[in-house]
């Protein structure tokens, strides 16, 4: 059992009450917005290269003790060392002991991609059988399929590939992409990553599906040129990669990326333009798909 503590704060306190909460003992610390849910909701999106953005003018400090501890001196003694003249109002929760795993995997149900493609995590039963399915376990690593801009590469991918195309999935993660492009009927099929777990967990998830795809870090030099090169990360890597990813795709090969805010369509746009004229293909709930052909 422990004990679930919750605060209200304004932004410039909640980063400092919740590090003061961690040195009073608190087993773990997060802070959410206390608006979510209501039309003053503030979406935070953050990337490598960008500066933090502030957090929300209203959080919420969520901190988790044991169910043993001294709360009521822990939270006086956090709340004085960031400057508090008393302790702001707060509730417990009692939090018992459950079954994590199990409780995380059911948060992942299987999901519709198109007819044919389905990703279903590795604990469920494909809902359709007759369809391509992809068994998953992401892991450490990024990409489940319930994620917008992994559900755009995926369809991209479901209506390009052909039999024997060559395939790049660049920033690979959970190798969800490659995965689908090799079970969509591609050749070659390479997957690249920074993160070393990633490459691990792609290499799991391949093996799962039974699919032969060549993965490796992105330290690794990599020269090979692709019929069909995807990359779904984000806008400023995205950006300091446009001679590298376009180096890959083979003449009269194919482009597409995701990661990108449909507000920062015309920042890729314009970074790729020496290489390959990139154009909206689609977007989904706020990210945008770009696409294009190499002449």
């Amino acid at each position: 059992m422990w004990i679930n503590v919750t605060i209200l704060a304004d932004a410039n306190r909640a980063e400092q009450l919740s590090d003061a909460l961690m040195d009073e003992g608190a087993l773990s610390v997060s802070i959410e917005d206390a608006d979510a849910g209501t039309d003053a909701e503030r979406p935070q999106f953050g990337e490598p290269g960008m500066a933090p953005a502030s957090l929300w003018d209203h959080s919420r400090v969520l901190a988790l003790f044991d169910k043993n501890a001294d709360i009521t001196s822990a939270l006086a003694r956090a709340s004085g060392a960031v400057g508090f003249d008393q302790v702001p109002s707060f509730t417990l929760e009692d939090v018992a002991e459950q079954n994590w795993v199990q409780l995380t995997q059911s948060q992942f149900d299987p999901i519709r991609i198109t007819d044919r493609l389905w990703i279903v995590p590795s604990w469920h039963e494909a809902p359709n059988p007759d369809a391509i399915n992809i068994a998953l376990d992401p892991g450490m690593a990024f990409g489940t399929g319930s994620h917008p801009t992994t559900q755009l590469c995926l369809e991209w991918l479901e209506a390009v590939v052909t039999p024997g195309a060559t395939v790049l999935d660049y920033g690979c993660g959970s190798g969800i992409l490659a995965i689908a492009a090799s079970r969509l009927g591609a050749g070659r099929v390479a997957g690249v990553d920074i993160d070393e777990k990633a490459v691990d967990a792609a290499r799991d998830n391949a093996e799962r599906n039974q699919v032969d795809i060549e993965l490796q870090i992105s330290a690794k030099p990599l020269t090979d040129q692709f019929d069909l090169v995807v990359a779904n990360i984000l806008t400023n890597p995205l950006c300091v990669l446009a001679p590298a990813l376009c180096a890959h795709v083979a003449p009269g090969g194919q482009l597409a990326l995701s990661g990108v805010l449909d507000t920062q369509t015309q920042q890729v746009i314009d970074a790729y333009a020496p290489w390959i004229a990139l154009k909206v293909g689609k977007t989904h709930d706020g990210w945008a798909r770009l696409e294009g052909s190499k002449q």
